[in-house]
């Protein structure tokens, strides 16, 4: 179990622990003690100075404003780094943050729901940022290498990180670690097909009915989920969902 909680000031304070709540009353539960991002800064600095030793990442003196005015385009995240500090500081600028120095290649990868998947990550995402000029460790970074040390081997996520994983695969590669394999899954969209989320008015789950709210989920993921195991406990309806889930019909998005 691991709390992504890198963005200090973003934290609400308190979230942590209803979210633990939540997935105990929803009868999910995890191994060892909660991983808490926050606490693994050493870690990510060691990785950080690994890829600087095989001079994968370069500093760059760009604040955001200078990176919007030079991108030459925008990719699917924002502007693509025009590449400024790629071969070295100009004259008079410091290092804000450090990037990661991608190569004109295209990563491909095989998702377990949406199939083979490519992307070039310097005419789509370009060199992208590692360490901010507030000292935080971004998420690519740090959720490779939580993954790689906590022995993970599939990641199952929401389709709005699907564009991310090329990035984090190239990671793996420079970094040495062994690649898991990855499945995407559909989000809950607002009308206007954005993602549900807090300022949306989403708030926590109600627990009390937990069986019926992962009965919806599986349903939402396009599984046959008999009517009568609605009123039945989370441990019942997960159970159900462990021997008969089937992959072939989750909606699936195009790569």
């Amino acid at each position: 179990m691991r709390m992504e909680d890198l963005d200090g000031p973003r934290v609400v304070p308190g979230a942590a622990d209803d979210i633990l709540r939540t997935l105990e009353a929803l009868a999910l539960r995890w191994d060892g003690e909660v991983l808490y991002q926050s606490r693994r800064t050493s870690r990510y600095e060691a990785a950080l100075e690994c890829l600087r030793d095989e001079g994968h990442v370069f500093p760059c003196g760009c604040s955001r404003k200078e990176v919007l005015a030079s991108a030459p385009h925008r990719g699917e995240e924002g502007p693509i780094y025009a590449g400024t500090c790629r071969n070295g500081l100009p004259n008079g600028r410091e290092a804000r943050s450090w990037r990661m120095r991608v190569p004109h290649r295209t990563i491909v990868f095989c998702d377990c729901l949406s199939g083979e998947c490519r992307q070039c990550l310097a005419s789509e995402v370009g060199d992208f940022v590692l360490r901010r000029a507030d000292g935080l460790f971004a998420y690519q970074l740090a959720v490779v290498v939580d993954d790689a040390e906590s022995g993970v081997t599939q990641v199952v996520r929401g389709a709005d990180l699907l564009s991310s994983t090329p990035r984090q695969i190239y990671l793996y590669h420079c970094l040495g670690y062994p690649l898991p394999c990855y499945a995407h899954l559909p989000l809950v969209l607002t009308p206007d097909g954005e993602k549900v989320s807090k300022r949306h008015g989403a708030v926590s789950l109600d627990s009390s009915g937990g069986g019926r709210l992962i009965w919806e989920a599986l349903r939402f993921l396009g599984q046959v989920v008999p009517e009568e195991l609605r009123r039945t406990s989370p441990d019942e309806i997960l159970s159900w969902g462990v021997k008969y889930f089937d992959g072939r019909t989750v909606p699936t998005y195009e790569c």
